[in-house]
Order: structure tokens, then sequence, then C-alpha cells
């Protein structure tokens, strides 16, 4: 950790504290030291080790087959280069579904392995034995509702969640059970922004959307999306700030002409 800055650091009451006054909150995913840093340097209030690592950092299909192991990698490389944000770090698929002691034992190895601040759980009430056997712990809990990646299977698509009334409403009743058993925050991920809009005024809790509009107290979105670097992934929700792909690419190019050409290094670059 880096002592010339004197930031103060953002903890989940802080998150409440944003929400109650009315400040949006800022979130992007983080997997590895170098981006963290510049991440958290820039002011973002959270940074998320998502296991979108599967995906992004992996080159996997789903979410599915990242490990405990790979995570608390990810999780302690983001740690050593964080000085403001809050770090939380997402239990994988496999490391807590049904079977609430594994639960708490993924997220005790998370906190004491990586240093991260707090985990993200995906589910509502099939996992509230879970989160509160966590919470006695002493270990901060993110919810996560509405399109559930790890459940991709039983979904069977990544579409828009809580279309119906019926799975809208059993979306705002989970809502309510993760806030009241003490998670501190949840991500709301695709599903309609009026939906997303009732669970924030319903909820005292923090709420963050990624494809839930803007009716909520915060946005978080995959860092690689967001720069432009993935360039397959263009979802509705997706705003991109950069087309990074093209950039290093264009910057690859002209280094494999530079070396070709003799032309790297010159005199200046050499011993």
């Amino acid at each position: 950790m880096s002592v010339h800055r004197n930031v103060k650091r953002v903890t989940t009451h802080v998150l409440q504290e944003m929400k109650d006054s009315g400040e949006k909150i800022t979130m992007l995913t983080g997997y590895d030291f170098s981006m963290a840093r510049i991440i958290d340097t820039a002011g973002i209030d959270v940074i998320l080790v998502g296991d979108s690592a599967s995906n992004v950092m992996a080159g996997h299909e789903t979410t599915l087959p990242i490990t405990l192991d790979q995570m608390i990698y990810h999780a302690s490389s983001v740690v050593r280069a964080v000085d403001r944000a809050l770090v939380v770090v997402d239990l994988p698929f496999g490391s807590y579904q049904g079977n609430s002691k594994e639960a708490l034992s993924s997220a005790i190895r998370i906190m004491k392995e990586s240093g991260g601040h707090a985990v993200k759980m995906e589910g509502g009430r099939e996992i509230l034995e879970s989160v509160s056997r966590i919470l006695t712990a002493g270990i901060p809990v993110m919810g996560h509702l509405g399109l559930t990646p790890q459940s991709i299977y039983k979904f069977g698509t990544y579409v828009v969640r809580a279309k119906e009334e019926e799975e809208a409403a059993r979306l705002i009743e989970d809502a309510k059970a993760l806030e009241e058993v003490g998670c501190f925050a949840i991500v709301l991920e695709k599903i309609p922004a009026k939906l997303a809009a009732r669970v924030a005024k319903e909820v005292n809790i923090p709420i963050i959307g990624i494809g839930a509009g803007n009716g909520v107290d915060g946005q978080v979105l995959v860092v690689h999306d967001m720069l432009g670097i993935n360039n397959e992934f263009n979802p509705r929700f997706l705003r991109k700030y950069h087309n990074l792909y093209q950039e290093m690419l264009g910057s690859f190019h002209r280094y494999i002409e530079d070396v070709k050409s003799g032309d790297f290094p010159n005199e200046e670059e050499s011993y």
C-alpha cells in the first residue's frame, strides 16, 4: 500500500451514506494489480472482483468454471493495488450453493487469503441461510438478483429477467429478504428499469444496477467492456467509453513494423 496517498477509504457505511444523501455509487470490475491501480486512482467507489474473470481473463463461455482459488488469486492482486475503493469479491459457483457451512468457509478463505473487504453472492431466498451464516463471522455480503449468470443453465438464456409480474413480485420479496438478513447492498442485473427503480425505493440499502436503468443508487460495468477491449460484446446496456481494441491493435502493428524494419530499438534506446 502506498503511504503518500492520504485517502479516505470507502466502506459499506460510506455507501449507505451515499444512498441516503442521493449520491450515486460507481462500481467497476477489476481482476489484476495494474488495472485496479488505475481504477482506484480514478476514484471509483467499489471494485468488484467479479467471477466474470472466468469470461474476460480466462476465455470461458460462462462464469461457472472459475474456482475459489482462482478468485482468491485475482482478489489478492486487486487488493494490493487499492488505497480507497471497497473491494467486493464474488463467491464463485459451487462455493456456497446449498451448503451454508461451505459458504462460510469459502467466504472466510476469501477474506483471509485475499484481504478483500466483502463478498458477493447470487440468489434470493435460497441463499438466505448461507448469507446469515457468513454475516455471523462479521463478513459483509452484497446480494445479486435479476439475471444471475451462475444460473445460466437454469434460465437457458441471458435475456432480461423479471418481465412477468410473478417473477417481478418474487424479485422484490427477495430484495427485501436480503436486506432483512443483513446484506449491505444488492446488484440488480438486466431487469426492467421501472422494477429496478421500485426496488431502490422500497429497500433501504444501496441498489447497484447493470442493465437496470437509471432509477437505482449506482452502476456497475465490466471494465473490459466499457473500455472496448472486449470487441465482440455489445449489449444494449453497455456504454463504451473507449475503443481500446483498435488502439491496442494499432500499437501492436506499429511495434511489429518497427522491429521487422530494424527501426526499434534505435540508438537512444540502446545501451
